[in-house]
């Protein structure tokens, strides 16, 4: 029995999508699990989901009391259930707040190969859905509790389900209700993630489809009426509610505050130029990079096939706007990646197929300079910031990258492609596994609000447990993570601040900038700090060395009377 055959029959029915989300789950749970709060955007929707938690209010959205008016409530309410469901707001554990990402990219890989199987062999679908999910920026985002995967997965659960609509008017089997009930649900759920970006995908690709085959019938039976309907029920009460709330600020600082700047200008120092997304497409798409040089010769021949249309309309219309953005994210064109994985699936019906053999040698060599710039990168962080508690995962992470790699390569030159993806998938989900779950977590300067906080509560001196009045007073150090960690109402001060803290019998943090006037503070104050310990670390950032110092008041000593 042939690869390809086994393939098919592991990839039949229920179980391609299943299997295919399992591997997203192998790549992306080590990293969910063992990751410490990471700045400064997780954080920041962890603890504005904490504060849902603890309020009741969720309708707004804060960070401590900052309104956070930049992307809708939906990751948020996700993070909030995750939590009540797994765990309690007091835990501050992160990984419960990753849950709905680690769940999105699930979805994305199991989307794909669905919406794969409606043109391709159950293998080839199943294929496109593994590499979807072991691809190393689907399996970063799934393990940090933000938009992104989230966002991934609804939208390429709603552009599965409009290709299958769309292949019905090309010859392809009839879809029923349930297919355009996913597409509205789906699409709906990107607009509670992320405004704007599934439905710019979805018109963009519709637009574009219209226009290549100049036939517009087929949009006819997406269920517009009760489609609409759907649409507006979901989004549509807490729109209202967060207009009325917040006297149509939060519209104002979402639209003006955030998404405008990002279009007419480098918001946040984030810019590139154009054809930044496609030189780091072979990096991020890892292990899908064997079929990278495939996919776009398969793209060019099969043009004509509806469903390479369909990938290509959902592909290059919003890649292209993404590159002429002037601010520019790696994860900004995750929800085209479900595209790239089709197209490189489609080439292994064809391109592939025959000789192949430029495509075939740029497919390895590519895999191979990503397995060794991962397995190099795992090296260099590890002597750069790790022990030797960091080198065994150093290693492991370094040997499944190669392995990867030079696995995938080589069967692949030799003409098993199928037997190359499987695996370069596995052995690469493996991989990212290590390196999240095992070497990052190892690198401790990085994690400098993780060491903060539990040398707080190995002293008694977390306001968390109930001994220590809060809340802590932080000087010079402002990173979102230690916020979260120790509470909303974690004060972010000057040294006069803290030694206030100090006085009043709170526990206080004091960076290395601050120490001098701090001290000063505390004579005019006539308080007296009782050191816990120092803290040193990396504040990446920020980009530089942080030394935190906390300290504590002097324990209140009781005097009982004499008889």
């Amino acid at each position: 029995m042939t690869t390809e055959t086994r393939l098919d029959r592991w990839g039949a029915g229920w179980r391609g999508p299943l299997l295919a989300a399992l591997l997203a789950l192998v790549a992306a749970l080590p990293g969910v699990v063992r990751l410490p709060p990471l700045d400064r955007d997780e954080s920041r929707f962890a603890e504005a989901s904490a504060q849902m938690l603890e309020t009741g209010d969720i309708v707004t959205i804060w960070f401590q009391d900052t309104p956070r008016f930049k992307k809708p409530v939906g990751i948020y309410w996700l993070q909030a259930a995750a939590v009540q469901t797994l765990s309690q707001v007091e835990d501050r554990a992160i990984w419960a707040y990753r849950m709905p990402s680690l769940l999105g990219a699930m979805l994305a890989a199991a989307a794909c190969a669905w919406g794969a199987a409606a043109f391709l062999r159950p293998g080839s679908a199943l294929i496109a859905g593994g590499l979807l999910g072991s691809s190393f920026m689907l399996s970063t985002e799934a393990a940090i509790a933000a938009t992104d995967a989230a966002l991934c997965g609804a939208t390429t659960l709603a552009m599965a389900a409009l290709a299958r609509i769309y292949l019905a008017d090309h010859g392809g089997p009839a879809p029923g209700r349930q297919t355009r009930l996913l597409f509205w649900l789906a699409l709906a759920a990107t607009v509670m993630l992320k405004g704007p970006i599934g439905p710019m995908v979805v018109l963009l690709t519709a637009l574009s489809l219209g226009l290549w085959d100049r036939r517009w019938a087929w949009l006819g039976r997406l269920g517009w009426s009760w489609g609409g309907l759907i649409l507006l029920a979901v989004v549509g009460p807490w729109a209202l509610a967060i207009t009325v709330a917040t006297d149509g600020a939060f519209w104002g600082a979402a639209v003006g505050g955030d998404l405008a700047p990002k279009l007419a200008g480098r918001a946040e120092g984030h810019g590139a130029p154009p054809g930044f997304y496609l030189l780091l497409a072979p990096l991020l798409l890892f292990p899908a990079t064997l079929l990278f040089p495939a996919g776009a010769v398969a793209a060019w021949r099969a043009r004509a096939e509806p469903a390479v249309r369909f990938a290509l309309c959902w592909l290059i219309p919003s890649w292209l706007l993404f590159e002429a953005a002037p601010t520019k994210l790696i994860h900004y064109t995750l929800p085209l990646y479900g595209a790239l994985a089709w197209l490189m699936a489609r080439s292994l019906e064809g391109v592939l197929a025959a000789d192949g053999r430029i495509v075939r040698g740029l497919g390895a060599g590519l895999t191979l300079l990503a397995a060794a710039a991962f397995a190099g990168a795992g090296f260099w962080a590890m002597t750069r910031l790790g022990d030797a508690s960091g080198l065994s995962w150093a290693v492991v992470a370094a040997l499944l990258f190669v392995a990867a790699g030079v696995g995938g390569a080589i069967l692949l030159w030799r003409r098993r492609p199928a037997a190359a993806c499987v695996a370069a998938a596995v052995l690469a989900a493996l991989g990212h596994g290590a390196l999240a779950g095992g070497l990052a977590p190892a690198l401790h300067p990085l994690w400098l609000s993780s060491a903060t906080a539990r040398m707080l509560t190995a002293a008694g001196a977390s306001p968390w447990q109930g001994v220590t009045p809060g809340p802590v007073t932080v000087a010079g150090y402002a990173e979102p993570s230690l916020v979260f960690l120790l509470g909303a109402d974690t004060e972010l001060g000057d040294a006069d601040d803290a030694a206030a803290a100090i006085a009043a019998g709170r526990p206080a943090i004091v960076a290395d900038s601050q120490e001098v006037a701090f001290h000063a503070a505390l004579a005019s104050h006539a308080a007296v700090a009782r050191p816990i310990g120092v803290v040193s670390g990396l504040d990446y950032s920020r980009g530089r060395r942080e030394t935190l110092h906390l300290y504590r008041p002097p324990p209140v000593h009781r005097h009982r009377r004499r008889p």
